[in-house]
């Protein structure tokens, strides 16, 4: 074949296929972490192959789950602390799943970058990797995107996509009614919504990533990047144990815009904001930002990372379940006839 005129190369053109393939060695033994019963191949080909009856179902129906972790990206790259985004990634993906009744079964990602840096990327997928670990699920596949113009330096974007599997006839939500009692299970923080928000805040306050974190140890930026908080197992125990009717993973929209989803239309929530200590983080933002407490519960988790609607003869054993298996539990309501969420008391 005769060579181009001008000998140009992908490389010279900013795509850096041998470095993609590093990566693909790099990050084997992270996916091959992650193996569980239904995996039928590892990485490398078109497309990955997973069998629901080998995971143990009968008559299966698949559900589907994709997100990213928003902005939070933004602070992660800056401090260069990429480490816990690809936790935020799964987390964000199979917290949704479970809400189904699903258990996760495999992830798949998707990592975009203007220049490839294996060990970027590495770091990224390999908290991808402890982040399915975490939730029972395989890391069967993903892709990796070298795009030169897209992206500034050092700038990249991520991406998740999730699938479970919940037995026929045990989808969630079922059997609500009024007077089910609402658990609350405690966050980790901010989790990963409304960091455009938290970024706004840490502006007008004039504080910088690298400064001492005004409401907890170390910096703000590493304080801010705490993952989001894996509910799978904990919550699968108690749905397994029979009585939960719903559950809700509360992200964008707070308690107000995302227990409802999971509610019959007629029916509402009375929620008391006393019944729980939001992590100070929450404090901070109100305050350094002059955040009103609406603005607040409609923006972030506020300290409740998942709720669940419960039996109320089961709510108690269902809490010591739920504690036994490390969750901060707390009764923060219940479901009610008025449609709409009808709060009282004050978080502060």
């Amino acid at each position: 074949m005769a060579e181009g005129k001008n000998g140009l190369s992908y490389a010279e053109a900013g795509v850096d296929i041998e470095a993609g393939n590093a990566l693909v060695e790099r990050i084997k033994p992270a996916a091959q972490s992650t193996d569980r019963p239904g995996v039928m191949a590892g990485l490398g080909g078109f497309g990955a192959f997973f069998d629901p009856r080998a995971a143990g179902y009968a008559d299966p129906v698949l559900v589907a789950a994709t997100d990213g972790v928003g902005t939070k990206l933004r602070l992660a790259i800056d401090t260069a602390d990429v480490g816990g985004v690809g936790i935020d990634l799964v987390a964000m993906c199979v917290n949704d799943l479970v809400c189904q009744g699903a258990e996760p079964l495999f992830f798949l990602d998707y990592f975009a970058t203007g220049a490839l840096s294996v060990e970027i990327a590495a770091e990224v997928i390999e908290g991808i990797a402890a982040g399915c670990r975490g939730a029972g699920c395989a890391l069967i596949g993903g892709e990796t995107a070298e795009m030169p113009g897209m992206y500034g330096a050092g700038d990249f974007d991520l991406a998740g996509f999730a699938v479970g599997a919940v037995e026929r006839g045990a989808v969630l939500p079922r059997d609500v009614a009024a007077g089910d009692v609402i658990l609350g299970l405690g966050s980790d923080g901010v989790h990963s919504n409304g960091f455009s928000l938290v970024r706004r805040v840490a502006d007008l306050a004039g504080r910088g990533w690298g400064d001492a974190s005004p409401f907890g140890e170390g910096t703000l930026g590493a304080a801010l990047l705490a993952p989001t908080r894996l509910y799978v197992r904990p919550v699968l125990e108690a749905i397994r144990a029979g009585g939960v009717h719903a559950a809700a993973h509360i992200t964008g929209g707070g308690l107000t815009e995302n227990l409802p989803r999971v509610l019959p239309e007629g029916l509402g929530a009375e929620i008391d904001l006393a019944a729980w200590a939001p992590d100070p983080v929450f404090a901070w933002v109100a305050e350094a930002g002059g955040v009103a407490e609406a603005e607040m519960l409609k923006t972030f988790n506020c300290g409740i990372g998942m709720a669940l609607v419960v039996a109320p003869e089961a709510a108690d054993a269902l809490a010591d379940t739920l504690a036994g298996a490390g969750e901060r539990v707390q009764p923060i309501g219940r479901v009610s006839e008025a449609p709409g969420i009808a709060y009282r008391g004050a978080l502060w």
